[in-house]
């Protein structure tokens, strides 16, 4: 029988250790009607509950496949609504904290990408030479208009295969929203950085001559993640003087000078397992969010492998730190009585076009 929902406000003074055992008598409870994904960069209090953790691509997959009646999502709107995208219409996929977003995703929206294709289409034939491409860090909208377009989604654990595919259906890519994913997956291929322009959707035709347009393969969205932006080529300087045999490795969301002085560029997933199977007493500077290099390196003491955050700045990401024990335990408490709240739902038409996007980048990877 529902309830009304229980007010958020009853757990902001709550104890930590008192809401712990709360999120386990509420999973106990809720059972098999209920899948916690947790994304790596959640602060622990909340990633520890999770059923399946992982990087975006890993967690597409899981909310796919998932039978669950109920998918509580760690992690950050735009995760939420691929989760809702790929699960079933019976399924109810549900954010803690509706204020956790993504300041990357907010850099592209529908608007101006619409009015990019409105001014490409002035000179070009947009549909038969772009292939729009836009990173899972990015609204369900966004991945829509790639249904819509010929385009695809991409995670960092696939870029590069995902632009091959692009390129192997028409001759340049406008990849949104974030630039140094791009710029890097693209150097990887072997195209020339100066073939690689910055589109500012703040100008008109992005800021760009028409002969640079021309001359470019990659269009590059002016975006980028303010958390992995903080990592400079000093950082990584200063830890090689210090340990001349240590190893780098970085999120290609760096910057691209900081992904080409890394001895390893990769995702999440990637980065979790080079450390991993690294020898023992390896060292490493990891160039990441600090909730997943904090917790690696806890990992890696018995196998006394050193794990240092890149910046001397603590840069943690602040709207994937929304997600607290608080929010989870209002969250699954409701659950328990029947109430459904911050429930995450992508309209059927928009649904529909994001998901013939996402489902050509599950069929690539």
């Amino acid at each position: 029988m529902q309830t009304a929902p229980i007010q958020f406000e009853k757990y902001q003074a709550a104890r930590e250790d008192d809401l712990q055992q709360r999120i386990v008598a509420a999973r106990q409870k809720l059972g098999d009607r209920l899948v916690i994904l947790g994304h790596h960069y959640q602060q622990e209090g909340v990633y520890k509950h999770a059923d399946y953790t992982g990087d975006s691509l890993k967690l597409s997959r899981y909310a796919a496949e998932s039978i669950a009646e109920y998918i509580v999502f760690l992690g950050v709107h735009f995760m939420a609504e691929v989760a809702d995208t790929l699960s079933r219409p019976e399924q109810t996929v549900i954010l803690p904290d509706m204020a956790a977003g993504c300041s990357m995703a907010d850099m592209a929206n529908l608007s101006k990408v619409e009015r990019c294709r409105r001014e490409l289409s002035e000179h070009y034939d947009f549909d038969a030479l772009f292939t729009p491409v836009t990173y899972i860090n990015s609204a369900a909208d966004l991945k829509a208009f790639c249904g819509e377009h010929g385009g695809i989604v991409c995670t960092s654990s696939n870029a590069g295969k995902i632009a091959e595919w692009a390129f192997a259906r028409r001759e340049k890519v406008l990849f949104f929203p974030d630039q140094h994913l791009g710029r890097w997956t693209g150097y990887k291929m072997g195209i020339p950085i100066d073939q690689m322009v910055v589109w500012d959707p703040d100008l008109p035709l992005g800021g760009l001559s028409k002969e640079e347009i021309d001359r470019a393969k990659i269009l590059l969205w002016k975006g980028h993640c303010s958390v992995h932006q903080m990592f400079r080529p000093q950082d990584i300087i200063k830890f090689r003087n210090e340990y001349p045999d240590g190893k780098v490795i970085a999120h290609p969301e760096c910057n691209f000078e900081v992904c080409r002085q890394s001895d390893y560029v990769g995702s999440t997933e990637y980065i979790l397992r080079t450390v991993t199977e690294a020898p023992a007493g390896s060292k490493w500077l990891v160039g990441t969010e600090l909730n997943l290099v904090n917790r690696l390196a806890e990992r890696m003491k018995p196998e006394n492998k050193l794990v240092r955050f890149m910046s001397s700045i603590v840069c943690e990401c602040s709207t994937m730190a929304r997600i607290d024990p608080q929010h989870l335990t209002w969250t699954l408490e409701n659950l328990a009585e029947n109430n459904v709240v911050n429930r995450i739902h992508v309209s059927p038409r928009e649904a529909g076009l994001a998901k013939l996007a996402l489902d050509r980048m599950l069929e690539v990877s």
